[in-house]
């Protein structure tokens, strides 16, 4: 493994953009877009733009969105945006 390591190395001495590029890449790779799959999506994110824009549905904040799941689920706190 110490050519995996020398790369690991390498990959994170680039800045943060690159190194962001190449998680993206690595990523995909992993797990390749599927066409038909993308295009359901894009179906739904349309359909639920136009509800929202014609008000058919409300949008609701991600504080409450999260306020639901913790009451649903019993778990306590609500989840940290930055970790540190």
């Amino acid at each position: 493994m110490p050519a995996t390591k020398k790369l690991i190395d390498e990959a994170l001495s680039l800045p943060v953009e690159d190194r962001a590029h190449v998680a993206d890449v690595l990523l995909k790779s992993l797990n390749k877009p599927d066409p038909e799959i993308d295009r359901k999506w894009t179906k739904i994110a349309r359909r639920r733009l136009e509800e929202l824009r014609s008000g058919k549905i409300k949008p609701i904040s991600g504080d409450e969105v999260f306020d639901r799941i913790h009451e649903a689920t019993g778990e306590p706190g609500k989840p940290s945006l930055y970790v540190g």
